[in-house]
């Protein structure tokens, strides 16, 4: 049995947690040298151990799943962090799904020769070692894993503690899948405890063998990693991700879109969290919608405008704008047309994805134009803000930063570049 908090002394913890970056950085030249068709025999053995291996996964879960439960945590987190057989084969699948993808490392991403007869390419490149803090959803570790792998990087995940033991069942599988690739198993390690001791210092570097974090969780999570963190980090804040129902919007289809955005799974940062009816059409579109979450369990916290529509609706304070609910909540507000709409995302998004309902090609085309988020839809649920979805196979988390990725962080997002400069005996005069 792993240690776990409590049990590691901060000594030991510190020269621990040393260990595996220097383990990790061991591995970095193996992994940019890899061939293509070793890393796929990896992900693929992956995949084919987490099959051979779902019962004792599941059993992991449950005691997961069962203290979760006894600490009263909610019924959004609770689905969070469950594996059913569904999601663990989706979790197989998805491995599968990122061999297929082409090997990012050593692609041309731009090549130009110069007057003087330089042959300049740029070329991508491993990031080197990557820390993956990440909260309550265990199947990070294997999509996490697989996507810094496939972009020949080592990698360093520290899970929740809440998924720890399924976490730990998974990665199991993960380093099955390294060791008959004949690939180093330290290419992928775990955080053998739940010590919070642990991220800090993942944060400090690990005496400069990290290269990057990437944080996947909440805002106080995200918060703390922005805070503390002393090497680069990719920036993802919460989804507060908006629904806006054009004048020109198709009802039936805004129902669907409205529905299945915000109910299909309420605890990942792609579900809607506020939904914006435009003013000239709150006689015909707004009620319908409201009924249509309602019915599918959803709690309506409306504007007074909204309530005066929709009885059953709570009233909304300002903060409920700018709150993530994860949960079967949603905000609800009427606003002049896509213009208003605009505005009012501009405000409070979280700048994460926003949807819009209309068959108006020019109020498509403003809201796209003038909102400043990593992923914005037309006629489509806010659901699809996913790298697995994007045909990236699956996603390290949305980055809403603008700085080196945004959006999706797949493969080609986890790739630095280098210059190649070929010459024929040039001197600089």
């Amino acid at each position: 049995m792993l240690e776990k908090a409590g049990n590691i002394s901060a000594e030991n913890l510190q020269a621990l947690m040393a260990q595996m970056g220097e383990r990790a950085r061991s591995t970095c030249r193996d992994l940019a040298l890899a061939r293509t068709d070793r890393k796929h025999a990896a992900l693929v053995g992956m995949a084919q151990a987490i099959a051979a291996d779902q019962q004792a996964i599941r059993d992991a879960n449950a005691l997961d799943v069962e203290s979760a439960a006894e600490g009263g945590m909610s019924a959004a987190f609770l689905d969070r962090l469950t594996l059913t057989d569904e999601r663990i084969n989706a979790m197989a699948a998805g491995l599968k799904d990122i061999a297929a993808l082409p090997d990012p490392v050593g692609r041309v991403l731009a090549q130009w020769t110069q007057p003087n007869g330089l042959e300049i390419e740029r070329v991508a490149t491993p990031l080197g070692v990557i820390g993956v803090i990440f909260e309550s959803r265990p199947n990070v570790t294997a999509d996490a894993g697989a996507l810094c792998l496939m972009a020949g990087n080592a990698v360093i995940l520290r899970g929740g503690s809440d998924s720890f033991h399924t976490s730990r069942a998974i990665h199991a599988c993960l380093v099955d899948g390294l060791t008959k690739a004949r690939l180093p198993a330290d290419a992928i390690q775990i955080v053998p405890t739940t010590d919070r001791a642990a991220v800090g210092e993942m944060l400090a570097g690990l005496d400069g063998t990290i290269d990057v974090i990437v944080p996947r969780g909440g805002r106080s999570l995200v918060g703390r990693v922005q805070a503390e963190a002393r090497v680069p980090v990719f920036a993802h804040l919460e989804g507060l991700c908006h629904v806006y129902v054009d004048a020109s919007a198709d009802l039936a289809m805004a129902i669907d879109i409205a529905v299945n955005a915000k109910m299909r799974r309420v605890g990942i940062c792609g579900a809607a969290e506020t939904l914006l009816v435009d003013k000239a059409v709150a006689d015909t579109h707004l009620v319908p919608v409201l009924e249509a979450l309602a019915k599918a369990g959803c709690t309506i916290r409306g504007s007074e405008e909204v309530r005066e529509r929709f009885a059953n609706a709570k009233p909304a304070d300002e903060a409920d704008w700018s709150t993530e609910y994860l949960d079967t909540i949603i905000s609800a507000r009427l606003v002049d047309g896509v213009g208003g709409a605009i505005e009012h995302i501009e405000q409070y998004s979280s700048h994460h994805t926003e949807a819009i309902v209309a068959e108006d090609a020019q109020a498509v085309a403003r809201f796209f134009n003038e909102i400043d988020s990593a992923i914005l839809l037309h006629n489509a649920s806010t659901q699809y803000a996913d790298g697995g979805e994007f045909g990236m196979g699956a996603e390290i988390g949305i980055a809403t930063g603008k700085m080196h990725a945004r959006g999706p962080v797949g493969v080609e997002q986890l790739t630095s570049f280098k210059y190649r400069v070929r010459g024929s005996g040039q001197t600089r005069p």
